[in-house]
């Protein structure tokens, strides 16, 4: 990985962090899209001072898909070829929430802000190819609760687990879709379970919540920094080159839930999706 550009979004703990840690020790420039200016600098300077390596980070809010497209195009501009795109970042919520664009937050933190990231960075992606977009998925896509006709849960009671759901099964869609639309240009785009690891989502619920995590659930969560190692073996090993729309449990391709495999649903997420973007894919005046 020695001098390619490597993006990656939520790079400041959990999965992000230590699938930077790794891309870094093998010698890739990191750029971060990271929402915390003061987190960003710190692991800017512990991966230079570490592993001696060019890193850049942009900032961005998730919740706000303006401050995304604002990012996404300045990373563009700076970095006119990338090899690797890790679209990270997540949250869980417990109770349904809107962003200030009006989208159910999980939703658009998890798929809409990544699908965005990468329909404005595929022309430095195909620059550069081969290259390969990775999205950091979950085994909760089979919890279910997608519904097309009622993406921000307004008509339903708002469950947790399937609000995260939902948003896996829309990110894993669009990466199915993307793979089919980049089919020949020598980007790969995938997804990636990366296994019950200790992070840091779902920390901005409640106090119950927050004691359950830290104090009960972690003791059965794995080192993230195994996820790391997995992610580069999926963004670096040669024998992944050209391997594409594939949903992949750690380094271990599985087939995702069979709902995800119906006829026309990857089409019907893309259009949705490409709806809710539309005003951010304009050119800044």
């Amino acid at each position: 990985m020695d001098g390619k550009i490597c993006v990656i979004s939520g790079a400041t703990s959990g999965v992000g962090y230590h699938a930077a840690r790794r891309l870094a020790a093998g010698g890739a420039h990191i750029v971060m899209l990271c929402r915390n200016e003061e987190k960003a600098r710190r692991v800017q300077e512990e991966l230079k001072e570490t592993y001696g390596v060019k890193v850049d980070f942009f900032l961005a809010d998730f919740r706000r898909l303006s401050e995304v497209s604002r990012a996404a195009k300045e990373i563009g501009e700076e970095f006119p070829e990338i090899h690797v795109l890790v679209n990270n970042a997540g949250v869980f919520n417990k109770r349904r929430r809107l962003t200030p664009d009006g989208n159910e937050e999980v939703i658009q933190v998890i798929h809409l802000a990544a699908f965005l990231v990468t329909k404005i960075l595929t022309p430095c992606l195909k620059r550069a190819a081969p290259a390969r977009v990775i999205d950091i998925s979950s085994e909760a896509h089979r919890f279910g609760g997608l519904n097309l006709n009622d993406l921000n849960w307004s008509k339903r009671p708002y469950i947790g687990l399937r609000g995260y759901g939902a948003a896996k099964i829309a990110q894993i869609l669009a990466v199915q879709e993307y793979a089919r639309r980049l089919e020949g240009s020598g980007v790969t785009v995938n997804a990636m379970h990366p296994g019950a690891v200790r992070t840091e989502i779902g920390m901005n619920n409640g106090i119950l919540y927050r004691l359950y995590n830290r104090y009960i659930l972690r003791w059965f969560l794995k080192d993230p920094a195994l996820a790391g190692e997995d992610l580069y073996y999926l963004a670096a090993a040669p024998e992944m080159q050209g391997v594409s729309g594939r949903f992949f449990n750690q380094t271990i391709e599985e087939k995702p839930a069979r709902y995800l495999l119906k006829p026309g649903l990857q089409q019907k997420i893309w259009e949705a999706s490409e709806q809710l973007i539309a005003p951010y894919l304009e050119e800044r005046k």
